[in-house]
């Protein structure tokens, strides 16, 4: 087992510089930039979120120099890269280059920043005076509370419910819970969210939870055992919304799994033997129906951190990751962009690794040292 996680873990060295060098040159065709953003700022069509450009000895747009003025109107060789370049200073527009890193060749970029990233420096927030180290790190708690209890509370609904249902194939219960089930499927997680403000958080209805962050103005304040009641009291909304989805395939997929399962030859075997239900269920049936659950956790987790909850972290006002990445690609910020793929691309791999090892403790027969990578 200690060589196959070493063949692993190597195995992420050239599968992270590959997510990175794809992602990196489809940045390099892609319109716009953080340059062009800065243009638009001064041409007054910036659109993006407002954000101060810091850079030097003062702020980018506007600086100390007149972007405008100085050595006249800028040569078509700096312009004609730049849509609306046209009648700002070359100096400048060069020193915008430098202040982005694009005055240098794009392979030196990408090797300069796959060093970087090696030693976890990410530099620093194109149009934010900090650390991108530091934005994660602030950001991150957000992002951690959301996927790890989203993805442990819908495990804990859904491998219960869905080997019951499987065990009671066809019954009334099963039926009125399909049901359910498919309801909550159906209806989309960020308008749920709405549906909860709505009736509580103080929106038509009742006022019982707090509408934005992830803890109250006063949580230093209070006692551990308040700021625990305090952490999930702010939890409660937001993770509601994101576990109506998530618990409904997994139940249909453990359902389907164990039922796969029982019909099975093994299965009959073992009753035949004498084994009672709760025997052949947890002692046979389980270890292999629960062998595609955990395959699906990396990605049911990694999921959790962007998309699943973007639009959550937007709408309940929580400042995390996902939210920040999408941010960053709207206001051209390369650096947070690459630096949160980076993030998630390495919780991904890593995470996929816990699950393959989570393979062996459910079903000891399976052998990772024998299977080439």
């Amino acid at each position: 087992m200690g060589a196959y996680i070493l063949r692993r873990l190597l195995l992420m060295i050239p599968t992270l510089v590959g997510i990175m060098a794809i992602n990196f040159v489809i940045i390099q065709f892609a319109p716009g930039g953080p340059v062009e953003r800065v243009i638009a700022q001064l041409q007054g069509t910036d659109v993006s979120a407002t954000a101060r450009i810091s850079g030097g000895g003062g702020d980018m747009v506007g600086g100390g120099n007149d972007a405008s003025g100085g050595s006249g109107i800028a040569s078509d060789s700096v312009t004609s890269k730049y849509r609306g370049a046209q009648g700002l200073d070359p100096e400048f527009i060069k020193e915008l280059e430098a202040q982005f890193g694009f005055d240098k060749p794009p392979l030196e970029r990408f090797l300069t920043m796959l060093w970087n990233y090696a030693r976890f420096d990410f530099g620093e927030s194109y149009f934010r005076d900090v650390k991108i180290i530091d934005l994660i790190a602030e950001k991150l708690p957000v992002s951690i509370s959301l996927g790890i209890w989203m993805t442990l509370i819908s495990y804990l609904i859904s491998i219960p419910l869905g080997i019951k249902k499987a065990v009671a194939d066809g019954s009334k219960f099963d039926v009125w819970t399909s049901a359910i089930i498919i309801v909550a499927y159906a209806i989309p997680g960020f308008l749920f969210a709405v549906l909860l403000i709505v009736l509580f958080a103080g929106g038509s209805f009742w006022d019982w939870f707090p509408l934005r962050g992830l803890t109250s103005d006063n949580w230093e304040e209070l006692s551990w055992p308040a700021r625990i009641l305090d952490y999930f009291w702010h939890l409660t909304l937001p993770l509601t919304a994101m576990v109506l989805s998530a618990f409904a395939t997994l139940t249909l997929l453990t359902k389907n799994s164990f039922l796969d399962e029982i019909r099975k030859q093994y299965v009959i075997t073992a009753r035949a033997k004498g084994l009672n239900e709760r025997q052949v269920l947890y002692g046979h049936v389980f270890r292999n129906a629960m062998l595609i659950v955990v395959a699906g956790f990396p990605g049911a987790f990694i999921s959790s951190f962007f998309a699943g909850s973007l639009l959550i972290e937007t709408i309940f006002s929580l400042d995390g990751l996902g939210l920040l990445g999408f941010e960053s690609v709207i206001n051209r910020d390369y650096a947070v962009v690459f630096a949160t793929l980076y993030v998630f691309s390495l919780l991904g791999l890593i995470v996929g690794l816990i699950s393959d090892l989570t393979y062996t403790w459910i079903d000891p027969r399976i052998d990772f040292e024998s299977r080439e990578v």
